[in-house]
């Protein structure tokens, strides 16, 4: 049973388990603090009015008593047996005093007083009286027990609710920090405008919404406005690099044109060198842009994948060698694909030292070179744009496997940046082997 203990640590680590339990937890004290006082308070009645009877009883028996009478309604005697001792002493005192004991066996209640030099002692049964006691006692258990049960059932129908709302908002930050920058929460104020009605309707609804506002609605407005804000700005970025690659693109072109007029010599070449670099970095921009846009669709064929990587080796003259440990069929666009090994390719000759390594196992597709490795930030969180990571990785804009993780999303294949035990990066790509739509 070695799910048993881990289960319920996973039940009582549940915040509406948490939340139930300890309303629970404060009902059933609540209810045994309660109990015991109504208890003392029903019983001290109780016994008062017996004792006032008894007392009753007493002073008519001490009268009847001094008179040489006895009456035969009341149990009475002298220095009875069964009379406890301290109602013993007390009277040799020259006081009375009652108290609970026992007579043949049977519990009573005692009054006694002096007569001369004895004591005149009176009972009542008890068993009675006790009988009530523990009537009320299993009354007030069975009321405690009810009043827990519906306590715990609303704390956790609460807890449920709160849980639940809580679980939404988690959901949605998961798929925000996954770059679905859409999903919202949705329990902020003011909804009730967008299901119609007029505007003091809604003015209403918003009313009494200010007043129920709890703190998780609080969290998931503030979860919405951070993802809207994001939103916005991730949107000015794209904006704005998209614009900066169009606007460099016309320019650039021109720029290429007329450098081809100059006369040559290594002015010539120094000038061709630099605009080519700033026209690939454009066309990266312009690549990353539509990437970002989410309107690329891939083309998807099937393709051999040993087969293509030794092409794609082959046309960008690599100096890398390839093992195709087991052919697969995989479900890609060879296009992008190209795309992906070709950038892999420049950035493990660029940054890495040789020899770069290509193994195709299946659908499995690892790059390897023996050069310092990848950064510790880009293993933990990935390619990011205009950043090279470690100095010693070279130089460069830092766009290359940007452009692998966006083209990487279109087709669906798993990507993994990691550090080789004895130097070296590796990147793994894991490609979808499936069935293509009949008509695609």
């Amino acid at each position: 049973m070695r799910g048993g203990p881990r289960a319920l640590r996973r039940v009582t680590g549940s915040l509406r388990w948490k939340i139930a339990l300890t309303t629970t937890a404060v009902c059933c004290a609540v209810a045994a603090v309660l109990g015991v006082l109504v208890h003392n308070v029903v019983a001290r009645q109780i016994s008062g009015e017996v004792r006032k009877d008894l007392d009753r009883d007493l002073q008519s028996a001490l009268a009847q008593y001094q008179y040489g009478t006895t009456n035969g309604d009341v149990n009475s005697a002298l220095d009875p047996p069964g009379l406890p001792r301290p109602l013993r002493e007390l009277v040799a005192r020259g006081e009375t005093g009652s108290m609970v004991g026992t007579h043949d066996g049977k519990p009573v209640m005692w009054a006694a007083g002096p007569a001369d030099r004895s004591a005149l002692a009176v009972w009542q049964p008890y068993e009675g009286t006790r009988s009530r006691l523990r009537d009320i006692d299993t009354a007030i258990l069975a009321s405690s027990a009810l009043a827990a049960g519906l306590v715990a059932l609303a704390g956790l129908f609460l807890a449920n609710r709160i849980s639940k709302r809580l679980a939404t908002t988690a959901a949605v930050a998961r798929r925000i920090s996954a770059g679905d920058l859409d999903a919202r929460v949705g329990l902020a104020r003011g909804r009730g405008r967008d299901r119609g009605g007029d505007e003091g309707e809604g003015e209403a609804r918003d009313e009494v919404r200010d007043e129920v506002r709890d703190e998780v609605r609080d969290v998931a407005a503030a979860l919405d406005s951070m993802a809207a804000s994001l939103q916005g700005r991730l949107e000015a970025e794209k904006r704005f690099t998209a614009d900066v690659a169009h606007e460099l693109r016309t320019p650039l072109t021109g720029s290429l044109a007329a450098a081809a007029l100059l006369p040559e010599g290594r002015p010539k070449e120094m000038i061709n060198d630099r605009l080519k670099a700033l026209h690939l970095l454009t066309e990266d921009l312009l690549e990353i842009s539509r990437l970002d846009s989410g309107v690329e669709r891939a083309d998807l064929a099937r393709v051999e994948l040993g087969r293509a990587v030794e092409r794609i080796v082959s046309g960008t003259r690599s100096t890398a060698t390839v093992r195709v440990v087991r052919e697969a069929v995989v479900l890609t666009d060879r296009r992008r694909l190209d795309r992906i090994m070709a950038n892999l390719l420049v950035n493990a000759e660029k940054h890495g030292r040789p020899p770069v390594e290509i193994t195709v196992e299946g659908p499995v597709v690892v790059v390897r070179d023996h050069g310092p490795g990848y950064p510790a930030d880009l293993i933990e969180r990935g390619p990011q744009r205009f950043r090279t990571g470690d100095p010693g990785r070279g130089r460069g804009h830092g766009l290359g496997l940007t452009i692998v993780l966006g083209q990487a999303a279109v087709l669906e294949i798993g990507l993994d940046f990691a550090n080789a035990a004895d130097g070296g990066a590796v990147t793994t790509l894991r490609l979808p082997i499936g069935k293509l739509v009949p008509g695609s």
